[in-house]
């Protein structure tokens, strides 16, 4: 049969059955519109959460604090800092490739963390004899985990990334822990958090995106939110290379992770290219003192402390001449009479 006698047999459509026709296309086209009317509002609420959700994590990220005086004119009065930061938790170091000199693996982490926390503990209660102390400065400035940022180190460690910056979260959590339960009800943390260098989820090191390319940067936000009930802490972390606390109305602290300053070695150490960029650094904003990390140096230079390392004497250390260390980290004071830097002291962790 052709088509053209079924289309001379085929009766001719009715104008009733032409509207209704047109009518059910109208209608197909209304649930159209409603089914994608329904998708966008759902769609407009989601943006609204996510916007609502970034609002609240840039207001709650400040990048300057201030300690203000909590006792009377004429008592004596400090504000202490910890620095804690190069625990490098997963990385391992054999005897053999130090000459002896030193270990490390997860159970010397752990052992090293413990003595880190009660050595913090043991100078505030000696410090405290002598005088006041209602804030703790605990300044966490980066490298907690080693990453796999260089073959050698993703052949070598003992974790995966996210497993070593898990090990790291819980270790600085359960620190924080047993100083709030073991400290004065009336002593405040401030808990100053920078990302390191190694903690970059890219192969090269970024400037303007750096805390957002780190997994560092990451975890202080999960701590953050994990204290955000508890009145005794406060966070502040930094999204850019430098943050900022002021003690007491006068005396300033600059924090960073010290990866910005341009080392290279040489005879002077550290010095020399510390004061380059601290006089530079100043042009822009004032601070009395530089605090920071990266080299695995305990040095006082007088206007900058340089925090030595969790980890201690490793590989590359030997790789590239730099002198022996014992793992340590570092405690001060800032006195509100004298408002200067008083006490420093190390926290030796063997």
């Amino acid at each position: 049969m052709k088509i053209s006698d079924v289309v001379k047999k085929s009766k001719p459509i009715s104008e009733k059955a032409k509207v209704d026709i047109e009518l059910q296309k109208l209608r197909d086209k209304q649930d159209g519109k409603e089914i994608r009317i329904s998708a966008l509002q759902e769609k407009v609420i989601t943006l609204e959460k996510e916007l609502n959700a970034l609002a609240s994590y840039k207001e709650l990220t400040v990048q300057a604090s201030a300690i203000q005086p909590k006792l009377s004119i004429g008592a004596s009065e400090s504000a202490a800092v910890v620095v804690w930061s190069d625990h490098h938790c997963e990385e391992e170091i054999t005897a053999g490739q130090v000459s002896g000199k030193n270990e490390f693996n997860l159970e010397v982490y752990d052992r090293r963390f413990s003595q880190l926390v009660h050595g913090t503990l043991s100078w505030l209660n000696i410090e405290q004899q002598k005088t006041s102390i209602k804030t703790l400065v605990i300044a966490l400035l980066g490298d907690y985990f080693s990453n796999n940022i260089h073959e050698d180190l993703a052949e070598a460690n003992l974790l995966p990334p996210m497993d070593a910056a898990y090990l790291a979260q819980s270790h600085l959590i359960g620190g924080i822990n047993y100083l709030l339960e073991h400290t004065p009800k009336d002593l405040e943390l401030l808990i100053v958090c920078h990302s390191g260098n190694h903690a970059r989820t890219t192969k090269k090191q970024r400037i303007a995106t750096e805390a957002g390319n780190s997994l560092e940067h990451y975890m202080y936000y999960v701590m953050r939110d994990h204290y955000k009930d508890n009145p005794r802490v406060k966070f502040q972390i930094a999204t850019g290379y430098h943050s900022y606390v002021t003690f007491f109305g006068g005396y300033v602290i600059r924090f960073h992770h010290g990866h910005q300053i341009n080392y290279q070695g040489g005879v002077g150490g550290i010095t020399i290219p510390v004061n380059k960029a601290i006089a530079q650094w100043n042009k822009a904003r004032v601070a009395n003192l530089d605090v920071f990390g990266h080299f695995h140096t305990k040095f006082d230079g007088g206007n900058f402390i340089c925090n030595g390392s969790l980890i201690g004497y490793n590989a590359y250390a030997v790789s590239i001449k730099a002198s022996f260390e014992k793992p340590s980290q570092t405690i001060f004071l800032v006195n509100k009479k004298f408002m200067e830097k008083t006490m420093t002291a190390p926290i030796f962790l063997e």
